[in-house]
């Protein structure tokens, strides 16, 4: 069976749950995956694709993102990888495809990335912290498409299963 793993830089939760919601369709496409913290990843010659993903703040890809790209970067060599992005807070992920921020296009270069995806973000509306509270004030709510979301993941599921295929 084909070994998929979803890992993610998330601050307050909302790119966990996208990458949550990741995971849950590629297990419903039969592919054996497993979701975890970018922090936490150690290893990842077990698997035989990799879904990364980041939350954006202040114009900037989360730093565990950004960390497992670098630390993976030689192992993942010749692995399908895909990427994604978490943050406007706004519905222009779902309007138009959004370019990845500097450092993600970097991350997908550096892996060979077959995607970047951005999908809208979450911040709630009491969030606590200087820069999260003024934001909030004027944009807070939550911008996330759990059905765009689950579709582009059923791409992927299909492009894992025509590797698997070719391979």
């Amino acid at each position: 069976m084909t070994r998929v793993l979803v890992a993610y830089g998330s601050k307050r939760g909302s790119t966990a749950e996208i990458a949550g919601w990741i995971g849950d369709t590629l297990r419903g496409q039969g592919l054996e995956t497993d979701v975890a913290d970018a922090a936490e990843v150690r290893d990842v010659t077990a698997y035989d694709a990799v879904v990364l993903g980041g939350a954006l703040y202040a114009g900037r890809w989360h730093k565990d993102a950004r960390r497992f790209a670098r630390r993976h970067a030689a192992a993942l060599s010749g692995r399908p990888v895909w990427l994604f992005s978490s943050g406007p807070l706004d519905r222009s992920a779902q309007e138009t495809e959004i370019p990845p921020v500097s450092q993600a296009a970097r991350a997908s270069a550096a892996l060979g990335a077959r995607e970047h995806r951005t999908f809208g973000g979450r911040l709630a509306r009491d969030a606590t912290g200087f820069l999260a509270s003024a934001v909030a004030e004027r944009t807070g709510g939550d911008y996330r498409d759990p059905d765009r979301v689950r579709a582009w993941a059923r791409q992927v599921a299909e492009q894992v299963a025509a590797n698997r295929a070719q391979g």
